[in-house]
Formats: structure tokens, C-alpha cells, sequence
């Protein structure tokens, strides 16, 4: 019997058009009526939750930034955290600076932007998420300014090697993970992971791992993968994380989320 449902966002909830449909939240909600804690887990920080879910109070527990941590939205604390130390992302900040890297990072919750550019194109392709994003001139300045730890670093890649820079450079930073896409790369603390924020919550909840279901679409969801009895992959997943999972569901343009709930998880609850 499934009690936990984790369930990511982009490439998952989200459609290509980076919106979440009505018949996705309508089964989310069905999934927590029914007596599933359904849980957000999301590269995102919890500001830039999709606007569409904010509206909502079906969930109280969200995994944020790739697992960097978990938030309890009800005692408004932190269940479980895990980050980038300021002197290490301060570090690696400035050894990227010049080379060709549009820069981002999640701090205290918060999603901060390097310059005017980048702040542009966010909310030009993120809208109402982007909204409260927070641009600074740089953003290592300002981790130092301030001395905080960052949950998460995102290098966009601008110049066509920065790619293979970006991997030269993690090399000598063996304390760091990374999942990278087509197009950028999301840097946190080693052991940080949607899979260990996850086996953190649900000891805290007590629940076991074969009452726990997820769904997801890309590399940074492998590890809540290994830690989940059950398993669902979008039909425009990677390829590795189908080979992994239990079935795989229609895309995320075709309410694959909506289904796995409908057609598999509800009828075994």
C-alpha cells in the first residue's frame, strides 16, 4: 500500500511549456484525499515552486534543490539539511567567473540570479514561477557578504565548451555531486541527493520503503529511485531511468502523472 507519493516537477508535473495541467493537480489532490502524502521533489528551491502548486495546501512536506533539503511548510522548518558550505561555493564561484557560465544559485530558500541577462530569460521562460527571483551582480560576492551556505549552484552553458570546462573544473572538488542536462549543470553537497532527503523524510514519518512511490523524468532522479518500492518513469524520461523503473507512463505533455495515480497507485490503495 502506498502512503508517499514524490513526484518531480520539471520534465514531470510540468509540460513542455513549463505548466502544470489541470488534470495533474486534480489527481494530486485526489492522491492526498485518499491518505498519500504526496511530496513536491524538485531541483527547484521553494520559492520557485510552479505557481500553480503554490496556490494549493493539499502538501506539506517539500524536497527542494536536489535534495539539499526537506521542508516542513506546516512548522515552517527544515527536516533535513545538506549544504554547499560558503567557502567552497564562494571557491568554485570564482574559479568559473570568466569562462563562459550563466550563473544561479539557491540560498536560503531563495533563487538568486547573476545579472540582467539571465533575470530576463528566466522569467521570460518560467513566468510567474520566476517572479520572485532575486538578481545581484555576483553572486559570490554576496555568498561571501553574507557568509551563508548555498543549497544549490546552477552554470548555465553559454560558450560552447563549458560543458568540458565546468568538468575539468568539478574534478578538483570532490565534496560536490552534479546532474547535468543539455544546457546546464546543478552543482550541490556529496550525499545530497532526491534519494537521501527522501530515506530522511520518510524516517521521520515512518514509513517504509515499499509504501513509497515516485515519478520523475531525468538523471537527478535516479537516486529517489533506488530508495522507492515503487517506480514510474515519463514517457519523455531518459533512457536510464526507464530501464529503471516499474512502468513507464505517457510524457509530461500527455498528463503521464495524472495516470500513474489513476490507473496504478489509487487502485492499489
Amino acid at each position: 500500500m502506498i502512503k508517499l507519493l514524490a513526484v518531480d516537477m520539471d520534465g514531470t508535473c510540468l509540460n513542455s511549456k513549463s505548466q502544470m495541467s489541470e488534470a495533474t493537480v486534480s489527481a494530486l489532490k485526489k492522491a492526498a484525499e485518499c491518505g498519500i502524502t504526496v511530496v513536491p521533489t524538485t531541483g527547484r528551491n521553494l520559492t520557485c515552486l510552479p505557481h500553480r502548486l503554490q496556490e494549493e495546501d493539499f502538501y506539506r512536506y517539500v524536497i527542494t534543490s536536489n535534495g539539499a533539503g526537506v521542508v516542513d511548510l506546516k512548522e515552517n522548518k527544515r527536516i533535513f539539511d545538506l549544504r554547499i558550505p560558503c567557502r567552497t561555493a564562494s571557491e568554485l564561484l570564482d574559479e568559473c567567473a570568466g569562462k563562459g557560465f550563466g550563473t544561479a544559485a539557491h540560498i536560503n530558500e531563495d533563487y538568486y540570479v547573476q545579472g540582467t541577462l539571465l533575470s530576463i530569460i528566466g522569467r521570460f521562460y518560467y513566468g510567474k514561477d520566476a517572479e520572485k527571483s532575486v538578481n545581484v551582480k555576483s553572486i559570490s560576492d554576496y555568498v561571501k557578504a553574507e557568509n551563508v551556505p548555498v543549497e544549490e549552484i546552477q552554470l548555465y552553458f553559454i560558450h560552447p565548451k563549458s560543458r568540458e570546462r565546468i568538468e575539468d573544473i568539478l574534478v578538483r572538488y570532490p565534496e560536490l555531486s552534479s546532474a547535468f542536462s543539455s544546457i546546464y549543470v546543478e552543482i550541490f553537497a556529496k550525499g545530497a541527493s532526491k534519494g537521501i532527503a527522501l530515506s530522511e523524510l520518510a524516517k521521520h514519518l515512518g514509513i517504509g520503503r515499499e509504501e513509497i512511490a515516485c515519478i520523475g523524468d531525468g538523471e537527478n532522479d535516479m537516486p529517489m529511485f533506488e530508495f522507492s518500492g515503487l517506480k514510474f518513469a515519463m514517457g519523455n524520461a531518459v533512457d536510464s531511468l526507464k530501464k529503471k523503473a516499474d512502468a513507464v507512463l505517457p510524457s509530461n505533455n500527455d498528463d503521464g502523472v495524472a495516470y500513474a495515480i489513476n490507473e496504478y497507485i489509487l487502485k492499489n490503495t
